[in-house]
């Protein structure tokens, strides 16, 4: 038979007496009474670990810490962990490590180490927006609160009086850029969970707006007004050359002369400069062409194609083509953005394959195998495409009426299928 142990009482241990040696007294069930020769008295749980079967111990704490009753409770939570294979001291070093780590990782630490991998994947302005928001509505209230106990109610309130204004644009973003940030802490051992998953819920729904744009129709009274206009030639061009290209605003304002190829009529947009971090080749018409010709006697000695006004060595701002457009009468009609809207309303009605559209648009398509088709096939039928509409941008030119203009779309739809 097994040697029975007989339970230590609060008399044993108090009077338990130092000896020159360490010695022991048992309890029962692995809970071990040590007593040091300097007369320092502590509790140890000696057990078998799950994972190599070796012996080994861990401590409860010092008598005078930790009472008989409380060691014999320590003991019971440790052999139910080890019913589950869970050794005792690695759960406790885990939890104290959590604990320590829950302390030190502030929202705004935590922020920062996600912001730093977050702003090699967006534009400058995208990650100094980002950055913004995050200093003006979340660092004053919780910027120093622990990760780890940031709850749904106090994100809420801390994003309550952006929603007063009025900003809900604003409101959806921070949400948005809050919760990568959780999901962050999350992937990286900060936190279990993200607890803010459903906040958009407690806020109203910002209306989508779509960017102003003009009809078909109504691309000879913009062509008219361009004509006519009082504005730089560098602007005239910079809105010509985002009209026959199709990309946004920032992409055609920075265009560079090193990425344009000549040799094959391609205007090569490198990655970093594209919103969806994916190179664009972007087939070059005559009348592309002919804007980099003439803009090659104002800017070929330098890096960007459409030069600064006062900064020559910086291209021209985004918005530069957007506050041309309000001068020439099309405020609340027509924003830079919408040209693309424009061109890709036209095309579409014409029939055109709406796969070969949103090629040409650097729209990404989700499905990556039919990404991967597209980039392979869709060059040489994109250029059909971007030759009809350029054709259909010229024409526009020299009509006086839409109805002149309808009349001349189906030759032209004939030349650029050819």
């Amino acid at each position: 038979m097994p040697k029975m142990t007989n339970p230590l009482t609060n008399t044993q241990v108090k009077q338990a007496k130092a000896k020159e040696k360490v010695y022991k007294l048992s309890d029962g069930l692995g809970l071990q009474f040590r007593v040091r020769p300097n007369g320092s008295k502590s509790w140890l749980f000696d057990y078998v670990r799950p994972s190599d079967k070796k012996r080994t111990s861990i401590g409860f704490g010092s008598f005078a810490d930790v009472s008989l009753a409380e060691a014999r409770n320590k003991r019971k939570q440790a052999r139910e962990l080890l019913a589950k294979n869970i050794d005792p001291k690695e759960h406790r070093e885990d939890e104290e490590r959590e604990r320590r780590l829950s302390q030190g990782e502030t929202l705004m630490s935590v922020c920062d180490d996600w912001f730093k991998i977050k702003q090699t994947r967006v534009a400058e302005v995208t990650a100094h927006a980002i950055w913004r928001n995050f200093k003006n509505h979340l660092f004053p209230t919780l910027g120093n609160r622990p990760i780890s106990k940031i709850l749904a109610p106090e994100a809420i309130e801390a994003i309550k009086p952006l929603a007063a204004k009025g900003s809900l644009e604003t409101v959806s973003k921070l949400i948005r850029a809050l919760n990568e940030v959780m999901n962050y802490a999350v992937n990286t051992g900060r936190i279990h969970h993200n607890p803010l998953t459903g906040i958009r819920t407690a806020f109203e729904t910002q209306k989508s707006k779509n960017m102003a744009t003009l009809l078909p129709e109504e691309l000879p009274e913009l062509m008219s007004a361009l004509s006519y206009a009082s504005i730089k030639i560098t602007t005239r061009c910079l809105i010509e050359w985002q009209l026959h290209t199709m990309v946004r605003p920032r992409e055609a304002a920075e265009t560079e002369w090193d990425e344009i190829d000549f040799y094959n009529d391609l205007w090569n947009i490198p990655a970093e400069r594209m919103k969806m971090k994916r190179g664009h080749s972007v087939p070059l018409t005559e009348q592309s062409l002919a804007i980099l010709a003439r803009m090659k006697l104002i800017s070929g000695h330098r890096k960007h194609i459409f030069p600064a006004d006062r900064k020559p060595s910086n291209p021209s701002n985004a918005q530069t083509a957007n506050m041309a457009l309000k001068r020439m009468g099309f405020k609340g009609r027509l924003v830079a953005h919408g040209m693309r809207a424009l061109a890709s309303t036209t095309l579409n009605e014409q029939g055109f394959d709406s796969d070969v559209i949103e090629a040409a648009l650097a729209h990404v398509d989700k499905n990556e195998v039919r990404r991967a088709y597209n980039h392979a096939t869709y060059l040489e039928r994109r250029r059909k495409l971007m030759f009809w509409w350029s054709e259909y941008i010229y024409e526009s030119c020299s009509t006086k009426s839409s109805g002149n203009l309808r009349n001349r779309i189906v030759r032209m739809k004939n030349i650029g299928n050819k």
